[in-house]
């Protein structure tokens, strides 16, 4: 079972995203690339059953996330979701990857190297 309780975006108001959340966001969607394709997930296995796409960043912003923040919120873009909004997302598309494929991927560290270089 997964433990997400320590791993969810730090959440201080309904506010937009902050600059910092945006950067852990795209971090994050890296990351969760990274461990979908090292867990032989590829688009194929997770999407669509006839052809072997690996996972890219924003392969993962376009078909998993955003997907799941239009269902949720009726927001199409990432700049639209307010920090608890951006909360929800992670967490409920975090679970169904866990439950469903039992893969994990933690939230990024606030750590300034970590979200450095990350698109804006």
């Amino acid at each position: 079972m997964m433990q997400t309780e320590n791993m969810k975006p730090y959440l201080s108001s309904m506010n937009q995203r902050t600059p910092l959340q945006n950067r852990a966001m795209h971090k994050y969607f890296t990351m969760l690339a990274e461990e979908l394709n090292a867990a032989g997930l590829d688009m194929k296995t997770v999407l669509k059953p006839t052809v072997d796409i690996p996972w890219t960043p924003e392969s993962i912003k376009n078909h998993l996330w955003r997907p799941v923040q239009d269902a949720m919120f009726d927001k199409e873009s990432t700049t639209e979701l307010t920090t608890k909004d951006l909360t929800q997302v992670y967490e409920t598309l975090t679970r169904h990857l866990g439950e469903k494929f039992g893969t994990f991927c933690r939230w990024p560290s606030i750590e300034p190297d970590l979200l450095s270089n990350q698109e804006e």
